[in-house]
């Protein structure tokens, strides 16, 4: 064998396609991309077009939003955690955070935290150290004698004081608070009408 004489397995290169030469190739004339207008040539944008009038992706009512920056969470139920604890898997003894949760097999992965959700019931004391959890899930856990930890807590007051030290720096003033109770309740018009009462 020499050097000039090396080929390649069968099919392991294909040819491209030499469009335009004739029509004999097969792809004479038009090349194949058919006859005249936008779809014969590159850069075709007729994706939805519907003959000028207003497409349906544009008819049909927006709502709502994807926030970029959502935190994706591990979720986990009270029974979840009962069936665990149950099954010796999890140490009641020591502090279970999210790791704990994973090596027990009761998460796959933690993603950005876990959250606690209140479905089920929990009959054990555990010392929950997690992202955050439901309101009624905290009081599950506590009216077992148990104890949680919300992470995310802490991290909104040091973003918040945060926030302020920046503004403090810049000779901004704080936000004002907006007042709380009956007073968010009543209505704008509410308002004005009692405003038109006292002016009269």
């Amino acid at each position: 064998m020499k050097l000039n004489e090396i080929r390649d397995n069968e099919g392991a290169h294909k040819k491209r396609m030499r469009v335009g030469r004739g029509p004999g190739s097969g792809k004479g004339k038009t090349s194949g991309r058919g006859v005249k207008g936008q779809k014969s040539r590159t850069g075709v944008s007729l994706l939805g077009f519907e003959g000028g009038q207003m497409p349906l992706y544009m008819r049909m009512p927006k709502r709502g939003f994807n926030n970029p920056g959502a935190l994706k969470l591990a979720e986990v139920n009270l029974w979840r955690l009962q069936d665990a604890v149950d099954a010796k898997k999890l140490d009641i003894k020591n502090e279970i955070n999210g790791d704990a949760l994973v090596a027990a097999g009761v998460l796959r992965r933690t993603k950005d935290g876990v959250r606690v959700l209140g479905t089920g019931e929990l009959k054990a004391k555990l010392n929950l150290v997690v992202w955050s959890a439901s309101a009624g899930a905290v009081k599950a856990i506590e009216a077992a004698g148990g104890t949680v930890v919300q992470e995310r807590i802490a991290a909104e007051a040091k973003a918040a004081a945060r926030i302020e030290k920046r503004n403090a720096a810049k000779g901004k003033a704080p936000p004002a608070k907006a007042p709380r109770g009956d007073a968010n309740k009543v209505s704008a018009r509410s308002r004005r009408q009692a405003a038109d009462k006292a002016e009269k």
